[in-house]
């Protein structure tokens, strides 16, 4: 189930210092933070060397004998050192598949690049190759500037990609057999709760004002059986914060200060947006632009814009700008009550293949956080009762220019959202049946299968040079069929 997380810092009311200072309270989350340092370090350790499943009760057990603490201190420990543990397995999986996937690409690379020169061999090896009419693949052209053939230079980049990739090879080697270290913080207090008890916390209870915490055995000496501090609310201007339900407490050191975090299930929020099939708004996320389309319950396009962004920004303005974009989208999302509805992607494997695609690729996918702003606006809209769907981006780029780009007189990226919306909505996409006809798409197949072909097409079609060209084009139906007809 989702659960949400409040933070903020923990105040130290004037009233309650002690003459060094501190509060109480503060006194005893640091006593307390070294033993359960202690305590989560040994159940680190004894999580990665375990081959079977953790006995819960039993370690439990021991730790409230070891280090003097009670029942629900201990659980607060073990969860937290269970969650360090499988981050640390999760974060050595995806590291281990991005090697993996980028050795891969630099393979894949280096074939190329040996088969072009071959090829470019193979035809100079000819005794007439100079009267050839199909003339090389891999041309042996010269750099006047730098005076290095086209032949050197792949040679150069085959040299440097064969280095990285023995690099990647030791690499995946070293950290297949590499033992998973895991990094415990120092000033770090977890205690966990639970539904069934008062203020959703046996250890740890809050009134929506004043804090009181259970002191584990081991510190009752020096601040009694429990201590209190007066904190607060964590009000939000949508607050989610229940008045029941389990809420665990974690109190960590940030900036030579105490930071106060709860999490919880957060209280569910009345739905402002109708059912999907009343009509929706489809988003196209580019890195100049969010073009995002509203069309209605028949599939027509009622309303369109643009939200400009910027790309390369410092991470702080980046979450800004993002936050502004999808508040506008809120209040789009507001004014037609319906859900929005964007592209499911993962850049997880292009990102592997930058070295293959060059700078410019590289630094277009890289300069904008596309997850970041799916994560933020995810947020957002679940917060406000909006509904937020994805759907899978295959061909919407190419639909949206053959269908509609000429026909309501719109950018790229609104034309691609008004089929990620009909998308959503289970709407056809099929392209006109004379299209399909020539070029002999077999309609068994999945309608993907015609724009696959369309697609190589439109690669190969020497009318489109730029997004520009699919406005001159009246009828695709014609341009199609004169070129099979020409092949």
């Amino acid at each position: 189930m989702t659960t949400l997380t409040y933070c903020k810092g923990l105040p130290t009311p004037t009233a309650e210092l002690n003459p060094i200072g501190y509060t109480e309270f503060e006194m005893m989350l640091t006593g307390y933070a070294a033993i359960s340092h202690l305590a989560t370090c040994e159940t680190v350790n004894h999580l990665l060397t375990l081959a079977e499943k953790l006995n819960k009760s039993g370690w439990n057990t021991h730790l409230q004998q070891t280090y003097r603490i009670n029942k629900r201190h201990a659980n607060g420990i073990i969860a937290l050192a269970q969650g360090k543990v499988d981050s640390a397995k999760q974060c050595r999986k995806r590291h281990l598949e991005q090697l993996t996937a980028k050795l891969k690409s630099a393979k894949d690379g280096v074939s190329k690049a040996q088969k072009k020169l071959k090829l470019g061999q193979k035809f100079y090896a000819k005794k007439d190759w100079a009267n050839s009419k199909t003339g090389c693949n891999f041309s042996l052209s010269s750099d006047l500037s730098h005076r290095r053939t086209n032949w050197q230079r792949l040679w150069f980049t085959v040299h440097h990609k064969q280095r990285y990739i023995h690099t990647l090879t030791n690499r995946l080697k070293h950290l297949k057999a590499a033992p998973i270290r895991v990094k415990v913080r120092h000033g770090e207090v977890s205690i966990v709760g639970s539904k069934d008890e008062s203020y959703g916390n046996q250890a740890c209870q809050w009134d929506g004002n004043t804090i009181t915490i259970r002191v584990p055995y081991c510190l009752e000496d020096s601040f009694g059986k429990t201590v209190t501090s007066t904190i607060g609310n964590f009000d939000r201007n949508i607050n989610r914060l229940p008045d029941t339900g389990a809420k665990t407490w974690h109190f960590h050191r940030q900036d030579n200060r105490w930071v106060v975090a709860v999490q919880f299930t957060p209280a569910p929020v009345p739905r402002v947006s109708r059912p999907i099939q009343s009509g929706c708004i489809g988003i196209d996320l580019n890195p100049s632009s969010i073009g995002w389309a509203y069309v209605d319950g028949d599939g027509n396009l009622k309303a369109h814009g643009q939200i400009p962004c910027q790309m390369g920004k410092p991470s702080g303005m980046q979450d800004t700008q993002i936050v502004d974009a999808a508040m506008q989208l809120v209040a789009l999302a507001n004014t037609f009550a319906c859900p929005v509805i964007c592209e499911e992607l993962d850049f997880s494997r292009k990102k592997t293949q930058l070295r293959e695609r060059g700078r410019q690729y590289a630094r277009m996918l890289s300069g904008w956080a596309y997850s970041r702003f799916y994560e933020l606006l995810e947020s957002i809209l679940s917060n406000r009762g909006i509904s937020l769907f994805r759907r899978n981006p295959a061909y919407t780029s190419v639909l949206g220019l053959v269908k509609y780009l000429r026909m309501y007189g719109l950018s790229s990226d609104v034309a691609a959202a008004i089929v990620i919306a009909r998308r959503g909505m289970n709407l056809s996409e099929r392209m006109p049946r004379s299209v399909s006809a020539s070029l002999g798409v077999n309609p068994r197949k999945h309608v993907w299968s015609g724009l696959n072909q369309l697609n190589k097409f439109i690669g190969q079609c020497p009318e489109i040079t730029s997004r520009d060209s699919y406005f001159s084009i009246p009828n695709w139906s014609l341009l199609v069929k004169d070129a099979v007809e020409q092949v």
